[in-house]
């Protein structure tokens, strides 16, 4: 395949109306997924705010909980992302019967994914906690809620495969939709178990994790039922039984592989950070938790604009259709990085009330003001970088993204961060200098990758 700008971004060379149709494509595609994970966010975030009014020490053991899990989320994410870049691939193919045959193999692996991780979870995570070093309140009151959030995953796991099916088809409206509706009913059941309302006892953070449960069982049911009363379900392959296609079922999994590590690199590497500003001290912990909400936040955007660039490019892929597929990419990295630097813009002259909403402790506002102003310089590489592995991901170049991955975040944001943040004295700064720069080394050598690729076209 050979595009027509040998590898350069093709947007200037393009004719305005491709251009104009696949941003307005992109952005179709995009503000329902960006709202749909920033729903996904907001559902932990409601447990955390019910909890932390009724209790401070139950926040603790939601946290907890919730911390243990959060890792086995975000992996199972990755892992089921090849239901949606195959779905994706098979539309542009012209093979509709091939997207039902994605969504079965994704709903059967992740059912194993859900459950494996749910019993691992319930033998295993009071057992950590325990010998965690915590202190054994704290590891007594985590385990209920731990249990019950580990009871949810297979719920979770689900709806996460029909909903990214869903979005590989290019329909993400009905996954926003149901993720909003589950956050309202976290939210009610939240203020009707955790303190204790209707004559029903105070459940503390076990109450919050029985609310996230009941939002994400009814996740699964409202996905799934859509996807069986769609019109098209049978012409789509829904109900029927694939034969088998070893090459392609490898292909799911790998693809899921290489995003289900990234993932895990990514999210063990902050949270050896964390551990990082722990050892520092308690103020530098809670400066950098500041910061790092934040900058979470802000993530669900770029995270959601990956999942529709990756849907393009796979679309684009499926067709062969070089020329699109890096015009559509090239768009999809543009709108990111004006995303990231319109986030920094509005962060940078805010991060002081920003942190005051977290804090009124004055030295805890004063460093976590400083870090949100400095966190500001890694908003667009950080954002650049996810669109440009799910799109080479898309693209069926898979190893490349996770070794990125590996050697940005794990081989070298956590020993910088060790070296400038302790050895350097230079807290909470330090650490911020060392995601940007990996940060910056991983969006550099993804952008080099996908321009080779471009170029090899």
């Amino acid at each position: 395949m050979r595009g027509p700008a040998a590898g350069a971004p093709p947007i200037a060379g393009a004719a305005p109306a491709l251009v104009r149709r696949d941003l307005a494509e992109l952005l179709r595609l995009a503000g329902p997924v960006v709202a749909s994970r920033l729903g996904m966010m907001t559902m932990g975030l409601t447990d955390a705010v019910v909890v932390g009014r009724y209790s401070a020490v139950q926040l603790g053991y939601h946290a907890m909980g919730w911390a243990l899990t959060s890792v086995t989320v975000v992996t199972a994410i990755g892992l089921l992302s090849g239901v949606q870049v195959m779905a994706s691939r098979a539309i542009g193919e012209e093979r509709p019967k091939e997207a039902g045959a994605a969504l079965r193999r994704g709903l059967v692996y992740g059912a194993w994914i859900g459950v494996s991780a749910m019993i691992v979870l319930i033998l295993a995570g009071p057992a950590f906690l325990r010998v965690s070093g915590v202190s054994s309140d704290l590891a007594r009151g985590a385990t209920p809620p731990l249990i019950v959030l580990a009871m949810s995953l297979p719920g979770f796991t689900l709806s996460v495969a029909a909903g990214s099916w869903l979005e590989g088809l290019g329909r993400p409206k009905p996954v926003m939709t149901f993720m909003w509706i589950a956050n309202a009913l976290n939210l009610a059941v939240d203020v009707v178990l955790v303190p204790g309302a209707l004559g029903l006892p105070a459940l503390g953070a076990t109450g919050g994790a029985c609310a996230t449960l009941c939002a994400r069982v009814f996740l699964t049911i409202a996905t799934l039922i859509y996807i069986a009363r769609m019109k098209d379900a049978r012409e789509l392959g829904v109900f029927d039984k694939p034969p088998r296609d070893r090459a392609r079922e490898i292909e799911q999994r790998r693809i899921g592989y290489g995003a289900g590590a990234s993932g895990f690199f990514e999210v063990a590497a902050f949270a050896a950070m964390t551990l990082i500003a722990g050892s520092i001290s308690a103020l530098v912990v809670a400066a950098y938790t500041v910061v790092l909400n934040v900058v979470s936040f802000v993530f669900m955007v770029p995270l959601g604009l990956s999942a529709a660039t990756g849907v393009l490019v796979a679309r684009a892929y499926g067709a062969r259709r070089p020329a699109e597929l890096n015009r559509v990419a090239w768009l999809g990295f543009g709108v990111t990085a004006l995303v990231g630097l319109a986030a920094a813009l509005a962060v940078w002259p805010a991060a002081h009330v920003i942190a005051l909403s977290y804090t009124s402790d004055v030295a805890a506002v004063a460093m976590a003001t400083a870090g949100l102003v400095l966190a500001c310089l890694f908003l667009i590489p950080d954002a650049v970088q996810v669109v440009v592995a799910q799109s080479l991901r898309a693209r069926a170049d898979v190893l490349v993204p996770t070794l990125t991955h590996l050697a940005s975040y794990a081989v070298v944001m956590v020993p910088l961060g060790w070296a400038l943040g302790i050895h350097a004295g230079l807290g909470i700064t330090g650490i911020i200098w060392a995601i940007t720069a990996a940060s910056f080394l991983s969006a550099g050598l993804l952008l080099g990758r996908f321009w080779m690729l471009a170029r090899r076209d």
